[in-house]
Protein backbone atom coordinates (compact mmCIF):
# COMPACT_ATOMS: atom_id res chain seq x y z
CA UNK A 1 0.00 0.00 0.00
CA UNK A 2 2.64 2.47 1.17
CA UNK A 3 4.37 2.05 -3.03
CA UNK A 4 1.45 2.29 -4.16
CA UNK A 5 0.81 5.66 -2.50
CA UNK A 6 4.22 6.98 -2.96
CA UNK A 7 3.55 6.01 -6.88
CA UNK A 8 -0.12 7.57 -7.34
CA UNK A 9 1.95 11.25 -5.69
CA UNK A 10 2.23 14.19 -8.67
CA UNK A 11 5.78 14.48 -8.97
CA UNK A 12 6.13 16.53 -11.88
CA UNK A 13 2.99 18.85 -9.23
CA UNK A 14 5.53 19.07 -6.61
CA UNK A 15 8.79 19.35 -8.44
CA UNK A 16 6.76 22.83 -10.15
CA UNK A 17 5.75 24.18 -6.23
CA UNK A 18 9.53 23.65 -5.17
CA UNK A 19 11.05 25.04 -8.34
CA UNK A 20 8.76 28.23 -8.08
CA UNK A 21 9.47 28.99 -4.98
CA UNK A 22 12.89 28.86 -4.57
CA UNK A 23 13.63 30.67 -7.79
CA UNK A 24 10.94 33.45 -6.05
CA UNK A 25 13.71 33.07 -2.93
CA UNK A 26 16.26 34.16 -5.43
CA UNK A 27 14.35 37.07 -6.66
CA UNK A 28 13.32 38.21 -3.64
CA UNK A 29 17.45 38.98 -2.65
CA UNK A 30 17.99 40.39 -6.18
CA UNK A 31 14.48 42.47 -5.65
CA UNK A 32 15.53 43.79 -1.79
CA UNK A 33 19.51 43.96 -1.83
CA UNK A 34 18.92 47.27 -2.71
CA UNK A 35 16.09 48.53 -1.51
CA UNK A 36 16.60 47.15 2.26
CA UNK A 37 19.13 49.37 2.99
CA UNK A 38 18.35 52.32 1.04
CA UNK A 39 14.08 52.59 2.12
CA UNK A 40 14.18 50.25 5.14
CA UNK A 41 17.37 50.52 7.27
CA UNK A 42 18.35 46.74 7.00
CA UNK A 43 21.30 44.62 5.67
CA UNK A 44 21.00 44.13 2.18
CA UNK A 45 19.94 40.22 3.12
CA UNK A 46 17.07 40.98 5.79
CA UNK A 47 14.32 40.28 3.46
CA UNK A 48 16.38 37.25 1.98
CA UNK A 49 16.89 35.33 5.51
CA UNK A 50 13.29 36.39 6.81
CA UNK A 51 11.57 33.90 3.57
CA UNK A 52 14.08 31.66 4.09
CA UNK A 53 12.75 30.99 7.40
CA UNK A 54 9.01 31.55 5.62
CA UNK A 55 9.91 29.33 2.99
CA UNK A 56 11.06 26.95 5.73
CA UNK A 57 8.15 26.60 7.68
CA UNK A 58 5.75 26.79 4.33
CA UNK A 59 7.69 23.58 3.31
CA UNK A 60 6.66 21.85 6.61
CA UNK A 61 3.30 22.82 6.34
CA UNK A 62 3.19 21.41 2.81
CA UNK A 63 4.63 18.57 4.05
CA UNK A 64 1.56 17.54 6.76
CA UNK A 65 -0.91 18.95 4.01
CA UNK A 66 0.28 17.12 1.28
CA UNK A 67 0.39 13.61 3.80
CA UNK A 68 -2.75 14.13 5.89
CA UNK A 69 -5.71 12.71 4.16
CA UNK A 70 -7.79 15.37 2.97
CA UNK A 71 -11.23 13.95 4.12
CA UNK A 72 -10.62 14.56 7.56
CA UNK A 73 -11.28 18.95 6.74
CA UNK A 74 -15.01 17.10 5.79
CA UNK A 75 -15.70 16.72 9.48
CA UNK A 76 -18.05 18.31 11.68
CA UNK A 77 -15.90 19.82 13.90
CA UNK A 78 -12.87 20.89 11.42
CA UNK A 79 -15.72 22.88 9.81
CA UNK A 80 -17.51 24.34 13.00
CA UNK A 81 -13.93 25.36 13.77
CA UNK A 82 -13.31 26.99 10.80
CA UNK A 83 -16.95 28.99 10.77
CA UNK A 84 -16.56 29.99 14.21
CA UNK A 85 -12.90 30.39 13.89
CA UNK A 86 -12.52 32.63 11.08
CA UNK A 87 -15.17 35.15 12.43
CA UNK A 88 -13.87 35.64 15.60
CA UNK A 89 -10.16 36.15 14.16
CA UNK A 90 -11.74 38.67 12.16
CA UNK A 91 -13.67 40.27 14.60
CA UNK A 92 -10.54 40.60 16.93
CA UNK A 93 -8.50 42.50 14.09
CA UNK A 94 -11.01 45.54 14.90
CA UNK A 95 -9.62 45.22 18.47
CA UNK A 96 -5.72 44.23 18.41
CA UNK A 97 -5.20 44.67 14.96
CA UNK A 98 -2.82 46.87 13.93
CA UNK A 99 -3.07 49.14 10.23
CA UNK A 100 -0.15 48.37 7.27
CA UNK A 101 -1.14 49.36 3.75
CA UNK A 102 -4.16 51.90 5.05
CA UNK A 103 -6.02 48.74 6.45
CA UNK A 104 -6.39 47.16 9.91
CA UNK A 105 -5.44 43.62 8.66
CA UNK A 106 -2.82 42.70 10.75
CA UNK A 107 -1.78 40.90 14.07
CA UNK A 108 1.25 41.91 15.92
CA UNK A 109 3.15 38.53 17.38
CA UNK A 110 5.95 39.77 18.44
CA UNK A 111 8.88 39.47 16.58
CA UNK A 112 6.43 38.40 13.04
CA UNK A 113 2.95 39.85 11.58
CA UNK A 114 -0.05 37.76 10.67
CA UNK A 115 -2.36 38.48 8.08
CA UNK A 116 -5.48 36.28 9.18
CA UNK A 117 -7.18 37.26 5.79
CA UNK A 118 -4.63 34.96 4.03
CA UNK A 119 -5.35 31.96 6.10
CA UNK A 120 -9.28 32.55 5.77
CA UNK A 121 -9.30 31.97 1.98
CA UNK A 122 -8.08 28.31 2.47
CA UNK A 123 -10.98 28.29 4.95
CA UNK A 124 -13.49 29.41 3.12
CA UNK A 125 -12.23 27.26 0.32
CA UNK A 126 -12.76 23.84 2.50
CA UNK A 127 -16.09 25.08 3.98
CA UNK A 128 -17.61 25.39 1.05
CA UNK A 129 -16.32 22.89 -0.41
CA UNK A 130 -17.59 20.46 1.97
CA UNK A 131 -20.68 22.01 2.63
CA UNK A 132 -21.70 22.11 -0.99
CA UNK A 133 -20.10 18.61 -1.24
CA UNK A 134 -22.70 17.05 1.61
CA UNK A 135 -25.25 18.91 -0.13
CA UNK A 136 -25.60 17.48 -3.94
CA UNK A 137 -28.54 15.38 -3.47
CA UNK A 138 -30.66 18.38 -3.15
CA UNK A 139 -27.87 21.22 -4.21
CA UNK A 140 -30.49 22.83 -6.70
CA UNK A 141 -33.10 23.67 -4.11
CA UNK A 142 -32.06 27.07 -3.07
CA UNK A 143 -33.24 27.07 0.66
CA UNK A 144 -31.28 24.10 1.79
CA UNK A 145 -28.74 23.62 -0.94
CA UNK A 146 -27.18 27.04 -2.00
CA UNK A 147 -27.98 29.99 0.99
CA UNK A 148 -26.16 28.23 3.77
CA UNK A 149 -22.70 28.61 2.64
CA UNK A 150 -23.12 31.94 1.00
CA UNK A 151 -24.17 33.56 3.86
CA UNK A 152 -20.93 33.02 5.97
CA UNK A 153 -19.22 34.12 2.86
CA UNK A 154 -21.12 37.50 2.82
CA UNK A 155 -20.32 37.51 6.81
CA UNK A 156 -16.48 36.85 6.18
CA UNK A 157 -16.47 39.58 2.98
CA UNK A 158 -17.94 42.13 5.02
CA UNK A 159 -15.76 41.80 7.45
CA UNK A 160 -12.81 41.77 5.38
CA UNK A 161 -14.04 44.77 3.60
CA UNK A 162 -14.46 46.78 6.92
CA UNK A 163 -10.77 46.81 7.62
CA UNK A 164 -10.98 47.85 5.14
CA UNK A 165 -9.37 45.79 2.64
CA UNK A 166 -11.61 45.31 -0.44
CA UNK A 167 -9.08 43.78 -2.58
CA UNK A 168 -8.65 40.66 -0.37
CA UNK A 169 -12.16 40.07 -0.46
CA UNK A 170 -12.86 41.01 -3.55
CA UNK A 171 -9.95 37.63 -4.49
CA UNK A 172 -12.42 35.42 -1.75
CA UNK A 173 -15.37 36.50 -3.38
CA UNK A 174 -14.39 35.40 -6.82
CA UNK A 175 -12.40 32.46 -5.27
CA UNK A 176 -15.98 31.17 -3.62
CA UNK A 177 -18.07 31.96 -7.25
CA UNK A 178 -15.96 29.69 -8.68
CA UNK A 179 -16.97 26.91 -6.42
CA UNK A 180 -20.10 28.26 -6.56
CA UNK A 181 -20.51 27.47 -10.17
CA UNK A 182 -18.50 24.56 -10.26
CA UNK A 183 -20.83 23.11 -7.48
CA UNK A 184 -23.43 20.98 -9.52
CA UNK A 185 -26.47 23.55 -9.59
CA UNK A 186 -28.70 24.59 -12.77
CA UNK A 187 -28.89 28.00 -14.91
CA UNK A 188 -32.00 28.68 -13.40
CA UNK A 189 -30.90 28.44 -9.37
CA UNK A 190 -27.80 30.43 -11.15
CA UNK A 191 -29.87 32.98 -12.49
CA UNK A 192 -31.73 33.14 -8.95
CA UNK A 193 -28.62 33.56 -7.06
CA UNK A 194 -27.66 36.40 -9.44
CA UNK A 195 -31.23 38.31 -9.03
CA UNK A 196 -30.87 38.29 -5.20
CA UNK A 197 -26.87 39.48 -5.59
CA UNK A 198 -28.51 42.58 -7.62
CA UNK A 199 -31.71 42.77 -5.14
CA UNK A 200 -29.27 43.70 -2.13
CA UNK A 201 -26.44 45.82 -4.66
CA UNK A 202 -29.18 48.00 -4.88
CA UNK A 203 -30.61 47.74 -1.20
CA UNK A 204 -27.10 48.54 -0.23
CA UNK A 205 -26.43 51.38 -2.74
CA UNK A 206 -27.94 54.42 -0.38
CA UNK A 207 -25.31 53.35 2.29
CA UNK A 208 -22.35 52.97 -0.57
CA UNK A 209 -23.57 56.55 -1.16
CA UNK A 210 -23.28 57.88 2.38
CA UNK A 211 -20.10 56.15 2.88
CA UNK A 212 -18.33 57.30 -0.53
CA UNK A 213 -15.79 59.25 1.13
CA UNK A 214 -14.49 56.22 3.13
CA UNK A 215 -15.19 53.83 0.09
CA UNK A 216 -13.69 55.79 -2.67
CA UNK A 217 -11.07 57.19 -0.71
CA UNK A 218 -8.02 59.58 -2.39
CA UNK A 219 -5.66 56.87 -2.71
CA UNK A 220 -8.13 54.03 -4.15
CA UNK A 221 -9.28 56.79 -6.46
CA UNK A 222 -5.51 57.23 -7.27
CA UNK A 223 -5.30 53.89 -8.20
CA UNK A 224 -8.19 54.17 -10.55
CA UNK A 225 -6.65 57.19 -12.19
CA UNK A 226 -3.42 55.96 -12.68
CA UNK A 227 -4.85 53.07 -14.52
CA UNK A 228 -6.55 55.28 -16.92
CA UNK A 229 -3.46 57.50 -17.32
CA UNK A 230 -0.48 56.45 -15.56
CA UNK A 231 1.68 59.27 -17.06
CA UNK A 232 -0.67 61.99 -16.22
CA UNK A 233 0.29 61.20 -12.71
CA UNK A 234 3.65 60.20 -13.20
CA UNK A 235 4.92 61.93 -10.11
CA UNK A 236 1.79 60.77 -8.09
CA UNK A 237 -0.10 57.57 -8.09
CA UNK A 238 1.28 56.45 -11.59
CA UNK A 239 4.75 56.57 -9.92
CA UNK A 240 5.23 52.58 -9.47
CA UNK A 241 3.38 51.54 -12.76
CA UNK A 242 5.67 54.22 -14.78
CA UNK A 243 8.63 52.34 -13.62
CA UNK A 244 6.84 48.86 -14.11
CA UNK A 245 6.73 50.11 -18.24
CA UNK A 246 10.36 50.83 -17.83
CA UNK A 247 11.43 47.46 -16.16
CA UNK A 248 9.50 45.63 -18.38
CA UNK A 249 10.70 47.75 -21.76
CA UNK A 250 14.53 47.46 -20.74
CA UNK A 251 14.50 43.32 -20.14
CA UNK A 252 13.83 42.61 -23.94
CA UNK A 253 13.86 38.59 -24.38
CA UNK A 254 17.00 37.99 -22.11
CA UNK A 255 17.04 40.71 -19.77
CA UNK A 256 19.79 42.97 -18.22
CA UNK A 257 21.24 39.86 -15.95
CA UNK A 258 20.44 38.64 -12.67
CA UNK A 259 21.07 41.21 -10.00
CA UNK A 260 20.94 44.11 -12.38
CA UNK A 261 17.79 45.80 -12.36
CA UNK A 262 18.35 49.48 -12.31
CA UNK A 263 14.73 50.00 -11.30
CA UNK A 264 15.15 48.57 -7.93
CA UNK A 265 17.28 51.51 -6.79
CA UNK A 266 14.41 53.47 -5.23
CA UNK A 267 12.36 53.62 -8.76
CA UNK A 268 9.94 50.53 -7.47
CA UNK A 269 9.44 51.78 -3.77
CA UNK A 270 8.52 47.73 -2.85
CA UNK A 271 10.28 46.01 -5.59
CA UNK A 272 10.00 42.64 -3.72
CA UNK A 273 6.39 42.53 -2.90
CA UNK A 274 3.62 42.74 -5.54
CA UNK A 275 6.05 44.36 -8.17
CA UNK A 276 8.72 41.49 -8.15
CA UNK A 277 7.55 40.77 -12.03
CA UNK A 278 8.94 44.28 -12.52
CA UNK A 279 12.71 43.51 -11.85
CA UNK A 280 12.06 39.52 -13.02
CA UNK A 281 10.90 40.72 -16.55
CA UNK A 282 14.00 43.01 -16.46
CA UNK A 283 16.69 41.26 -14.64
CA UNK A 284 15.78 37.84 -16.80
CA UNK A 285 13.75 39.69 -19.78
CA UNK A 286 10.95 37.79 -21.31
CA UNK A 287 12.33 34.34 -21.11
CA UNK A 288 11.98 34.55 -17.05
CA UNK A 289 8.78 35.66 -17.46
CA UNK A 290 7.66 32.81 -19.42
CA UNK A 291 9.09 30.73 -16.65
CA UNK A 292 7.21 32.26 -14.28
CA UNK A 293 3.81 32.38 -15.78
CA UNK A 294 4.32 28.53 -17.96
CA UNK A 295 5.41 27.44 -14.32
CA UNK A 296 2.06 28.97 -12.36
CA UNK A 297 0.07 28.17 -15.54
CA UNK A 298 1.34 24.33 -15.21
CA UNK A 299 -0.17 24.20 -11.29
CA UNK A 300 -3.34 25.71 -12.07
CA UNK A 301 -4.07 23.51 -15.24
CA UNK A 302 -2.86 20.48 -13.20
CA UNK A 303 -5.68 21.43 -10.46
CA UNK A 304 -8.29 21.81 -12.92
CA UNK A 305 -7.56 17.91 -14.51
CA UNK A 306 -7.70 16.72 -10.42
CA UNK A 307 -11.01 18.01 -10.17
CA UNK A 308 -12.02 16.19 -13.64
CA UNK A 309 -10.30 12.94 -12.38
CA UNK A 310 -11.60 13.13 -8.63
CA UNK A 311 -14.62 11.36 -8.24
CA UNK A 312 -15.46 12.60 -4.70
CA UNK A 313 -16.94 16.06 -5.20
CA UNK A 314 -15.57 17.44 -1.92
CA UNK A 315 -11.38 16.73 -3.60
CA UNK A 316 -13.00 17.89 -6.87
CA UNK A 317 -14.78 21.24 -5.33
CA UNK A 318 -10.86 21.46 -2.95
CA UNK A 319 -8.95 21.02 -6.12
CA UNK A 320 -11.27 23.95 -7.79
CA UNK A 321 -11.19 26.53 -4.99
CA UNK A 322 -7.15 25.92 -4.47
CA UNK A 323 -6.39 26.35 -8.16
CA UNK A 324 -8.59 29.15 -8.99
CA UNK A 325 -6.87 31.10 -5.82
CA UNK A 326 -3.76 31.18 -7.32
CA UNK A 327 -4.75 31.65 -11.12
CA UNK A 328 -7.25 34.53 -9.65
CA UNK A 329 -3.93 36.31 -7.63
CA UNK A 330 -1.89 35.64 -10.19
CA UNK A 331 -3.96 37.33 -12.81
CA UNK A 332 -4.64 40.29 -10.67
CA UNK A 333 -0.98 40.68 -9.81
CA UNK A 334 0.35 40.74 -13.33
CA UNK A 335 -3.00 42.56 -14.52
CA UNK A 336 -1.92 45.39 -12.00
CA UNK A 337 1.85 45.32 -12.43
CA UNK A 338 1.48 45.53 -16.27
CA UNK A 339 -1.37 48.06 -16.06
CA UNK A 340 -4.36 45.89 -17.81
CA UNK A 341 -6.13 46.72 -14.30
CA UNK A 342 -5.76 48.87 -11.27
CA UNK A 343 -3.14 48.01 -8.76
CA UNK A 344 -4.84 46.11 -5.61
CA UNK A 345 -1.37 45.32 -3.96
CA UNK A 346 -1.68 41.43 -4.35
CA UNK A 347 1.25 38.82 -4.13
CA UNK A 348 1.97 36.62 -6.63
CA UNK A 349 2.08 33.52 -5.48
CA UNK A 350 5.19 31.34 -4.63
CA UNK A 351 7.00 34.20 -5.78
CA UNK A 352 6.61 37.60 -3.86
CA UNK A 353 8.22 38.24 -0.43
CA UNK A 354 5.61 37.75 2.68
CA UNK A 355 5.26 35.04 5.29
CA UNK A 356 1.48 34.63 5.89
CA UNK A 357 1.25 34.24 2.04
CA UNK A 358 4.07 31.71 1.61
CA UNK A 359 2.65 29.70 4.85
CA UNK A 360 -0.82 29.76 2.90
CA UNK A 361 0.31 28.75 -0.65
CA UNK A 362 2.30 25.79 1.06
CA UNK A 363 -0.60 24.76 3.07
CA UNK A 364 -2.87 25.07 0.30
CA UNK A 365 -0.65 23.29 -2.31
CA UNK A 366 -0.50 20.68 0.03
CA UNK A 367 -3.51 19.98 0.15
CA UNK A 368 -3.80 19.54 -3.88
CA UNK A 369 -1.04 17.50 -3.97
CA UNK A 370 -3.19 14.90 -1.46
CA UNK A 371 -6.21 15.23 -3.42
CA UNK A 372 -4.45 14.50 -6.33
CA UNK A 373 -2.67 11.70 -4.69
CA UNK A 374 -5.94 9.94 -3.40
CA UNK A 375 -7.49 10.68 -7.13
CA UNK A 376 -4.81 8.94 -8.56
CA UNK A 377 -4.76 5.78 -6.03
CA UNK A 378 -8.22 5.32 -6.34
CA UNK A 379 -8.23 5.53 -10.17
CA UNK A 380 -4.90 3.28 -10.35
CA UNK A 381 -5.67 0.78 -7.73
CA UNK A 382 -9.15 0.99 -5.65
CA UNK A 383 -11.49 1.13 -8.54
CA UNK A 384 -9.20 -1.51 -11.02
CA UNK A 385 -9.13 -3.58 -8.02
CA UNK A 386 -12.83 -3.49 -7.56
CA UNK A 387 -13.66 -3.84 -11.12
CA UNK A 388 -11.39 -7.30 -11.25
CA UNK A 389 -13.86 -8.40 -8.66
CA UNK A 390 -17.15 -7.66 -10.03
CA UNK A 391 -15.81 -9.50 -13.12
CA UNK A 392 -14.91 -12.14 -11.06
CA UNK A 393 -17.92 -12.85 -9.44
CA UNK A 394 -19.72 -12.26 -12.82
CA UNK A 395 -17.72 -15.50 -14.27
CA UNK A 396 -18.17 -17.03 -10.89
CA UNK A 397 -21.40 -16.18 -8.77
CA UNK A 398 -21.42 -18.97 -6.29
CA UNK A 399 -18.95 -18.94 -3.22
CA UNK A 400 -16.50 -21.67 -3.28
CA UNK A 401 -15.07 -22.89 -0.01
CA UNK A 402 -11.68 -24.96 -0.01
CA UNK A 403 -11.75 -28.07 1.57
CA UNK A 404 -9.83 -28.71 5.03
Amino acid sequence: MLKRILKSYDYTLIVFIVLLSLFGLVMIYSASMVNGPMRHDVPSDFFYQKQKINLLLAFIAFLVAAILPYKIYQFKKVLMLIFVGSILILLTLFVFGHVAGNAKSWLNLGARNFQPAEFIKIGVIIYMSAIYAKKQEYINQFDRGVVPPIIFLVIICLLIAAQPDFGTAFIIFLIAATIIMCSGINLKTMSKLLAIGLFFAVLLSPFIFFLKDDIFSENRMGRIYSFLDPFKYEQKQGYQLVNSYIAIGSGGLKGVGLGESVQKYGYLPEPHTDFIMAVISEELGAVGVIFVIGSLALIVIKGYFVAKKCRDPFGSLLAIGISSMIGIQSCINLGGMSGSIPLTGVTLPFISYGGSSILLLGIAAGILVNVSMFTNYENKYKFKDHEKQVEVKKKFPFKVFSSS
